[in-house]
């Protein structure tokens, strides 16, 4: 993972890089470390929905690793409560959300990454409980809008796996056109 994400900042040149750096791979300081001794300027740290306490520690340990490396490290600390929620109620699941990016933000990170079909209510919550401009979410089919986001001032919409989904949908949608006699769609462009 260091290496391709070393390989992907120095193809980059001047443009910062950031890299989903998982759970810390068991060590979120040292993986920081390595990250940033590669040019990495910032992170996405998930809780996986450890313990908050646990969860905490990584991502000190994560923004520690930027200050001893004097780089403004930028530090995008992830909940799974809303993707791991089972049945819980969702009140709950947001109270949690919210506890946990609270606790993440006065750590240190720079961001707070809630990623899940969140309707506006959800996200205005999210939003006027740990600030305008600190909450990013994942734009996924039947989510709140990109206007919608900014108009309730989340920092960031992701769109993750997405766009590859987008690509091969349009791949799965020729496959079957072809298949049944049919070719390729009038509004297809050629991009590359």
């Amino acid at each position: 993972m260091i290496a391709a994400v070393g390989l992907i900042a120095r193809t980059a040149g001047d443009l910062p890089v950031t890299a989903d750096l998982e759970a810390g791979y068991g060590d979120p300081g040292g993986t920081v470390a390595r990250a940033i001794d590669v040019g990495i300027v910032g992170a996405n740290l998930e809780d996986q929905m450890k313990p908050v306490t646990e969860s905490v520690r990584a991502v000190e340990a994560a923004v520690a690793a930027g200050q001893a490396a004097g780089v403004p490290f930028v530090l995008n600390a992830r909940t799974d409560a809303f993707v791991k929620a089972g049945d819980r109620d969702p009140e709950e699941v947001l109270a949690d959300a919210i506890a946990r990016g609270r606790a993440y933000l006065d750590a240190g990170a720079a961001s707070f990454f809630a990623p899940g079909r969140l309707d506006e209510k959800t996200v205005g919550r999210l939003v006027e409980e740990l600030g305008e401009q600190r909450v990013n979410i994942i734009g996924i089919p039947g989510a709140i809008d990109l206007a919608t986001a900014q108009r309730l001032g989340v920092a960031r919409v992701s769109y993750g796996p997405w766009s590859q989904n987008v690509a091969l949908t349009a791949l799965a949608n020729l496959a079957e056109a072809v298949y049944a006699g049919g070719g390729l769609p009038s509004d297809a462009r050629k991009l590359n």
